[in-house]
């Protein structure tokens, strides 16, 4: 990035007001150019840049949001999974490595699996994950699939606060109630829909198909659900099962750009996200996973970011990728769709500004890996 560039990046953040009341939390950013790094010593430095990981974890049940999104059949250019669009496992171990060192109570990883309500450990195996080396990382240490009611004996309601977009509350597994501490930990990806799915993304994976799939049921769940979530949330062509509340506005947009995001928004509100992870090691660029055909392809950032506000840990992975995160729908990367970051920003979750957000570690110029030349 020339100076004349980055001082244009900065420079457009006035463009789109920030919301006064959006807060903002330092953004740890490390190189790392491959999984063979000393991974855990990598995320030790980062989350001691931000006042230490203990603070966070400390006797606590920790939820992590793992980004496994699509059946682990689908292989691009018959890659492993963790280096392309899944979270690599090996990120994984270290952070619960890290969360046990420093006293985390319960580690408990979580994930939407793709079209089975099954144990997530079975649906890991299937991705070629060391399920056992998992469980050694730390004591403590379960697994979720949250497309279903899984282990619970109810469906906790979410609601979000204030004024929301799309729904006015949100029935997901018991497991994302029934914690203190909350994680995303996400892909640096570009995506179909949203522009680019980071931590506030992967949260759309919150919400169980058996609800809000296409084959939910029309009076209550459908616990064996095997499809995602296209009719009910991105095209808005039914309403989820009736024992969850009903969208607010059924005469609003049945835009995907505009669904998705605004749903996206509303989760994080209802579900707030205490620690975003990001992993930028090795990626994809051009889409969120294999079923997207136009413009794939393999991308190596050597990049790790981490902080305590999805926001502007998105904003500045955003900035890393090369965009402009404070961009207005009809600019890359939100040509279609509407940017999730600034609609958060408005429900007060945290600053897009880059001006407004300390990152520490290395600088975004010198991480800088653009996804579209």
């Amino acid at each position: 990035m020339t100076r004349r560039e980055w001082l244009a990046l900065a420079a457009s953040a006035p463009l789109l007001k920030a919301a006064p009341s959006a807060p903002t939390a330092p953004v740890a950013v490390a190189k790392c150019p491959s999984y063979n790094e000393d991974l855990t010593a990598k995320l030790s430095t980062m989350f001691d840049q931000l006042g230490g990981l203990e603070r966070i974890v400390r006797g606590k049940t920790v939820t992590v949001k793992l980004n496994l999104t699509g059946s682990p059949a689908l292989r691009f250019q018959g890659r492993p999974l963790g280096v392309t669009h899944y979270t690599h496992p090996k990120l994984v171990g270290a952070t619960a490595h890290l969360m046990g060192k420093a006293g985390a109570k319960r580690i408990r990883f979580v994930e939407s699996a793709w079209a089975t309500s099954g144990p997530l450990e079975e649906y890991m195996l299937d991705a070629g994950w060391n399920v056992r080396a998992l469980l050694g990382a730390a004591s403590g240490v379960e697994f979720e699939n949250t497309n279903a009611l899984g282990k619970g004996m109810r469906y906790s309601r979410l609601k979000v606060p204030g004024s929301p977009y799309i729904y006015p509350a949100f029935d997901l597994n018991h497991a994302f109630e029934d914690t203190d501490v909350f994680v995303s930990m996400a892909k640096l990806k570009n995506h179909e829909t949203c522009g680019v799915t980071l931590s506030l993304k992967n949260c759309f994976g919150n919400s169980p198909a058996s609800t809000y799939g296409d084959d939910a049921g029309v009076d209550e769940p459908n616990e064996n659900p095997t499809s995602g979530r296209g009719a009910v949330c991105h095209a808005g062509q039914r309403q989820p099962s009736k024992s969850a509340l009903p969208e607010i506005d059924p005469a609003s947009s049945r835009d995907p750009g505009y669904r998705v995001p605004h749903i996206v928004a509303d989760m994080c509100a209802a579900r707030p996200i205490d620690l975003a992870i990001i992993d930028g090691i090795e990626s994809i660029a051009g889409g969120e996973g294999p079923w997207i055909q136009r413009n794939l392809k393999l991308v190596q950032p050597g990049v790790l970011i981490a902080g305590t506000n999805p926001v502007t840990t998105d904003a500045v992975a955003t900035a890393v990728m090369g965009y402009d995160p404070r961009a207005k729908r009809g600019s890359k990367p939100f040509e279609t769709c509407d940017n999730t970051m600034l609609l958060a920003e408005v429900h007060g979750i945290g600053t897009s500004d880059l001006r407004r957000i300390e990152v520490v570690g290395v600088p975004i110029k010198q991480a800088l890996y653009r996804y579209e030349s």
